[in-house]
């Protein structure tokens, strides 16, 4: 089939047209949460799960545009604390092994024997811990800005190793911060972020998720505009919650190590060779020795979803996927 027919061309990248979804709900995990869930695309169709990132970042109507929508029968979700989860910026029972049950929930909820698993940076994380923990309900994964979640990329961000590429984001940073504190930065604003104190939570926030912003595009050309104070604090909250818990994982390495679980299932790793968030030997190291795997780095591309040659090679991968 001509993948170019009934989609659009935007910056180089063919997307699928916005469709909107035909089934929206809470689900109520029985433990405080309840997670938004949409399903959009074709009711019938090979079932897709998509993972945001962050964590805390939520789920938008654009991610809805790298499928076929008379194909794939599209799972979105609001991971806990964010989006249109409730309650929100909770870190309270929120866990990487939560969220991994609540995908089990949903599948079983929609009644999906196995589907593909999309997701980029933590979604990736997310999606490689699922595949791992539940190889049998997976029929391929395309992953997008590896992050392996370990304390060798949180050193990277964190500590100062993307800070030498953007020295003057990095000062804006780090200057919130006391001197005697910034040999720990995620310790430090996790502090701050949790000190109870709302309007200190947002303007902390802020700081958080703005070096984040500020760097996950190669197209960068000057400070982005402020995240709004609700949004800015779920995810900086979640996401530091998250890193300073190690993603709630056994040991660094846990997902390299336990590899061998999923080297049966077909994957598409689609990496921005410029992605100073999540940098390409992750994915590099991801896909040595792993057969079924295909590593598709990107030139001239960083670390975004909305990257034309991130949105091309991704809308390519699900094109492979068909079933």
């Amino acid at each position: 089939m001509d993948r170019t027919a009934g989609q659009k061309r935007t910056s180089g990248a063919f997307l699928y047209p916005p469709i909107e979804p035909f089934d929206q709900r809470m689900l109520d995990m029985g433990d405080g949460h309840r997670i938004y869930v949409e399903q959009s695309g074709h009711p019938q169709g090979q079932p897709v799960v998509v993972f945001h990132g962050g964590p805390g970042g939520g789920c938008s109507p654009a991610m809805r545009r790298y499928f076929d929508p008379k194909h794939y029968r599209v799972i979105l979700f609001d991971q806990r604390g964010c989006g249109l989860s409730k309650p929100h910026a909770s870190v309270t029972n929120n866990t990487t092994w939560h969220l991994v049950a609540d995908v089990e929930r949903i599948r079983e909820t929609f009644g999906i024997r196995d589907w593909i698993v999309f997701g980029g940076s933590w979604g990736a994380t997310l999606a490689l811990i699922y595949a791992e923990t539940h190889p049998e309900r997976v029929q391929g994964l395309v992953l997008r800005g590896v992050f392996l979640a370990e304390q060798s990329e949180l050193n990277w961000f964190y500590g100062g190793g993307a800070g030498q590429f953007f020295p003057d984001l990095w000062d804006g940073f780090c200057r919130p911060i006391p001197q005697d504190e910034q040999h720990d930065l995620i310790g430090a604003y996790h502090k701050r972020l949790f000190s109870g104190d709302y309007a200190e939570e947002a303007r902390y926030a802020r700081h958080w998720a703005m070096w984040e912003n500020a760097l996950a595009s190669v197209e960068f050309d000057g400070l982005p505009g402020e995240a709004p104070p609700d949004y800015a604090r779920a995810f900086a909250r979640l996401e530091n919650h998250y890193f300073i818990n190690r993603a709630f994982l056994e040991e660094d390495g846990q997902i390299l190590r336990d590899r061998h679980r999923i080297e049966h299932i077909p994957a598409i790793i689609v990496q921005g060779r410029m992605d100073m968030i999540c940098p390409p030997v992750s994915a590099w190291r991801l896909s040595q020795g792993w057969r079924r795997a295909a590593l598709r780095i990107v030139p001239a591309a960083g670390h975004a979803l909305s990257e034309p040659g991130i949105t091309a090679a991704l809308v390519a991968a699900m094109d492979e996927l068909r079933r």
